[in-house]
């Protein structure tokens, strides 16, 4: 039987490229991790389907740059004590444009602290979000909500593997560079090549040349999928190949990845917010950076960046590395906390105009049912 915990040496290889370094669309994914790691195909592909069937991988997909696709936030919603357990598990298991669903907690009593359930939402160009949120909030029981759409993306990788032996203060020459969110509109044939090549891998499709299958699904030939996914590539439409491992809850074998998510916030001056999001997303530690206006609710926080480890003591470290190189930058922080957080539950948020008028209409449905009896 192969070994499938993370912390197995020749797993622990193929995850510290596999999770976050092949970026972009490429035709054999994982021979690409294969030459990358100098492991031959065939046992990477064994080991990542051993690793997905036992749960310490929870899910192998092309991951998209899905801001430039839909209009999403993070969204954080101010929920009845008495509520927040059925309304973390609605958007989890009822709204599938609700990505990652956390409870997140503060170290002591602060501004936004009563915003303790936490949700990332996209919904398809021409809907609205505020609207998505607004019937979100009738179904949960919502008192209010704060939409923060990404401005600015400086950082967005995974790399739990990777990232565990990185020291505080570790960070790039140079500052992260922003990507710009902007809407692109795609066709008929884009969006079927788009949807097919999205959908997570099974453990069996594993295996050379794994977009065959994918082609078939889209109605195209294989060469003419290769060439729509490069032409999305080309766009910046495309993110990742990556491997996703369960980083919340332990393995089968009581192993876990990482036991702390913290979200940081800083408040920097306005017209300063891409200097400062290039001070903080070149830090190696972080997995996600973003340019976010967390308005007065959030003592107007304007970046926020991501981070896991399994020492909170070492989190605040790394946290506190970034706050003196902003100062030794000359940014000025007029306000910063850490956001810690507690059930989790992450899942791709689908973007379909087509699926998110079949999902409205469904939630009409309800709705009436509801009211007739």
């Amino acid at each position: 039987m192969l070994p499938v915990e993370h912390n197995d040496p020749i797993n622990e290889k193929i995850l510290a490229i596999s999770e976050d370094k092949i970026e972009g669309f490429m035709r054999e994914p994982f021979q690409e991790i294969a030459d990358r790691v100098g492991v031959a195909a065939d046992v990477v592909m064994a080991r990542i389907a051993a690793m997905l069937r036992a749960g310490t991988i929870r899910r192998v997909r092309q991951t998209l740059l899905a801001t430039n696709l839909a209009d999403g936030g993070l969204v954080a919603w101010k929920v009845p004590e008495a509520n927040i357990d059925a309304a973390f598990d609605f958007m989890f298991q009822c709204d599938p444009f609700s990505g990652h669903v956390v409870l997140r907690s503060t170290d002591t009593l602060t501004a936004g602290s009563d915003y303790k359930l936490w949700t990332t939402v996209k919904v398809p160009h021409g809907f609205s979000l505020e609207e998505h949120c607004r019937l979100l909030a009738a179904k949960t029981g919502a008192e209010r909500f704060r939409i923060m759409p990404a401005k600015g993306i400086f950082t967005l990788g995974v790399g739990h593997v990777r990232r565990k032996t990185i020291e505080p203060g570790s960070r790039a020459e140079s500052p992260a560079k922003i990507i710009e969110v902007r809407a692109v509109e795609l066709n008929e044939r884009e969006w079927k090549v788009l949807l097919a090549l999205k959908r997570e891998f099974a453990a069996e499709e594993i295996r050379p040349t794994p977009w065959a299958s994918r082609a078939r699904e889209a109605g195209v030939s294989l060469e003419e999928f290769y060439c729509v996914a490069e032409e999305l590539n080309a766009r910046k439409i495309i993110g990742r190949f990556s491997t996703f491992l369960e980083h919340v809850k332990p393995s089968a074998g009581g192993v876990r990845v990482t036991r702390f998510n913290a979200l940081f916030h800083w408040a920097v001056p306005p017209g300063r917010e891409i200097e400062a999001g290039g001070e903080i997303g070149r830090h190696h530690i972080l997995t996600h950076c973003y340019w976010r206006e967390g308005g007065p609710e959030f003592r107007n926080v304007n970046i926020m960046a991501v981070t896991h480890g399994t020492d909170k003591t070492r989190l605040l470290e790394h946290k506190a590395a970034m706050d003196a190189h902003l100062a030794a930058k000359s940014v000025p922080v007029s306000y910063t906390n850490v956001f810690w957080g507690g059930r989790s539950e992450i899942k791709p948020s689908e973007i379909s105009p087509m699926l998110y008028r079949k999902w409205l209409s469904e939630m009409s449905r309800k709705r009436r049912d509801a009211t007739a009896r």
